[in-house]
């Protein structure tokens, strides 16, 4: 994800900082460098942000099951409006 056009993948990114990644990911690859050795030395220097799937840690836990709570809590909303227009 280009860090500059925020939220834009770094391949239809056409900021400087995209092109100085397309260039260091294809130094990389040239080097031998595998896909997550490559996304492990970017995380490592422009943090978690810059890959679209952050892997799940305790830090970000609360995010990764928030919509989730949000669903149950509004499926168990809906069930108690239902319940309570059947009993009326």
């Amino acid at each position: 994800r280009c860090l500059v056009c925020q939220g834009q993948s770094i391949a239809d990114s056409n900021s400087d900082f995209a092109s100085t990644i397309k260039l260091v990911v294809k130094d990389q690859l040239s080097g031998g460098k595998n896909k997550e050795e490559i996304y492990e030395f970017l995380i490592l220097k422009y943090g978690e942000w810059i890959v679209y799937k952050p892997s799940l840690t305790k830090e970000n836990l609360f995010l990764w099951l928030l919509p989730y709570g949000v669903f149950l809590f509004g499926g168990f909303i809906i069930f108690v409006i239902l319940k309570k227009k059947k009993n009326s």
